[in-house]
């Protein structure tokens, strides 16, 4: 699917397999309540606004972000490592968030 590429590869049979269970109706109902992000928009959030925690406001990290806001992205050390963390970070989120609904 097209959506793949939004969610940890090691986990894609896991989550085939929860959403074979469920009639093609409901596992649309699933994924669009899931509210999906898109990894590449977080990078490119994080790349140019990470500094004030816009990469983790938009992942739904509510907490990470007002602490990068408040450190300036941990004096920009946090929002550098967070170049390489936040893609990854973006598709477990996605996983959980689907996991639960499914």
């Amino acid at each position: 699917s097209a959506n793949t590429a939004n969610f940890p590869s090691e986990q894609l049979p896991s989550l085939r397999e929860r959403l074979a269970q469920l009639d093609d109706s409901q596992a649309n109902q699933v994924i669009a309540a899931a509210d999906v992000k898109n990894p590449t928009t977080a990078l490119i959030l994080s790349i140019f606004l990470g500094g004030f925690g816009v990469d983790r406001f938009y992942i739904g990290d509510t907490g990470l972000g007002i602490a990068k806001l408040l450190t300036c992205g941990g004096l920009g050390i946090w929002s550098i490592i967070d170049w390489f963390l936040i893609m990854g970070a973006v598709r477990e989120k996605n996983f959980q968030k689907l996991l639960a609904l499914a």
